[in-house]
């Protein structure tokens, strides 16, 4: 949770799936390009926050992620995935 510290609580509540959708909305908005300024300046920091919530969250769903090893001796284990 520390990579969080920094992320703004309403954004730090929301699930992967909700900030993905709308970093995509910010996203598209910022690239139709029709906005006020200060309105894409607001918007392009709140995606920055919202990519930051969403690596954070891949980061946390990967640490969980185990990888099932079979040892030569046919007994089963788990390891950390690396997954690259």
């Amino acid at each position: 949770m520390a990579d969080l510290a920094n992320i703004p609580p309403d954004i730090a509540a929301l699930s992967f799936e909700d900030a993905l959708a709308e970093l995509e909305r910010i996203v598209r908005q910022l690239e139709d390009g029709r906005g006020k300024l200060d309105d894409a300046i607001s918007s392009y920091e709140r995606g920055t926050a919202l990519k930051r919530h969403c690596e954070a969250k891949l980061r946390e769903a990967q640490a969980k992620i185990d990888r099932i090893t079979v040892a030569a001796d046919g007994t089963l284990g788990t390891e950390p995935a690396r997954i690259d």
